[in-house]
């Protein structure tokens, strides 16, 4: 250790902290995820609601004609959904080629600038 580096005297010591482990948080990630964002929690029960629509076409009761109806209407929300979600992540993609030089396709470039994202 070099003679010119100045100690804090307030610096927090290593050996006082104490590990964070699982047992020590006090809720699962994945639940404050969803309690952040009630488009997860929606997005759940539509999934949640497709599946028990697969399981009892699957059946020898099948669907009703109302039920039918419902699981193409889920469908096609959740298929929006996805690709809603898809693009975005995709309009925020940025491309680096091994030597560090930015590759991102100019069609994404576009998109991002139109929506302000991009300033060259």
């Amino acid at each position: 250790m070099s003679e010119d580096v100045k100690h804090d005297e307030d610096a927090i010591d290593p050996k006082d902290i104490e590990a964070v482990t699982d047992e020590t948080l006090e809720h699962d990630p994945s639940e404050a995820e969803n309690e952040q964002n009630p488009a997860n929690e929606h997005m759940e029960a539509v999934r949640t609601r497709i599946n028990e629509l697969a399981a009892k076409a699957k059946t020898d009761e099948g669907l009703t004609e109302e039920e039918t109806k419902e699981r193409a209407e889920l469908r096609e929300e959740f298929l929006e959904n996805f690709r809603n979600s898809f693009r975005s992540q995709i309009e925020m993609l940025q491309v680096y080629d091994d030597d560090g030089n930015e590759v991102t396709p100019e069609k994404v470039k576009q998109i991002q600038r139109d929506k302000g994202l991009r300033d060259d």
